[in-house]
């Protein structure tokens, strides 16, 4: 009965994490891949883990700060894209393996496996969106609203 309770809070563990991480795809790919050949080229370890850490947060800062400042909704599509697509495939492999774990190979983990892909992929978009400044309830290019205009104090 322990086994059965752990292994339910092990997997809604590592489905929070998934959802939870899963903007960091990405920007851990770049890490990791800027780390190696840091690493490959004769940096050293230490060199290698520092070079993966800054490439890893300049990925992430700067898709963040271009999705904030895009002025086009096709333009944050594209970033927005760039990194829900990474995530969209790690969420597919981790739930691949997680179904793996409760049923055999076939249909049906394929189906869960394709169902944690989309919500991993809508996750990390919709965690990129997070970063957009809120309204400020003047329209489209600031053009005021007639609804919302008030009068001017006259009394100077």
């Amino acid at each position: 009965m322990l086994a059965i309770l752990l292994g339910v809070f092990g997997l809604g563990f590592l489905c929070w994490l998934l959802f939870t991480l899963a903007i960091y795809a990405l920007p851990f790919l770049a890490g990791l891949t800027a780390g190696l050949a840091a690493f490959d080229s004769g940096g050293g370890v230490v060199g290698a883990l520092i070079v993966g850490f800054l490439a890893g947060g300049a990925t992430l800062a700067l898709g963040q700060i271009g999705f904030v400042t895009a002025r086009t909704a096709l333009l944050r599509a594209v970033i927005g894209l760039l990194y829900a697509v990474p995530a969209t495939v790690a969420g597919y492999q981790l739930s691949f393996a997680l179904a793996g774990i409760g049923m055999s190979t076939g249909g049906w983990q394929t189906a869960f496996a394709v169902v944690g892909a989309i919500l991993s992929g809508v996750t990390a978009f919709s965690r990129m969106t997070l970063f957009v400044p809120a309204s400020d309830g003047q329209g489209i290019g600031g053009v005021h609203s007639p609804i919302g205009w008030r009068p001017h104090d006259q009394r100077r």
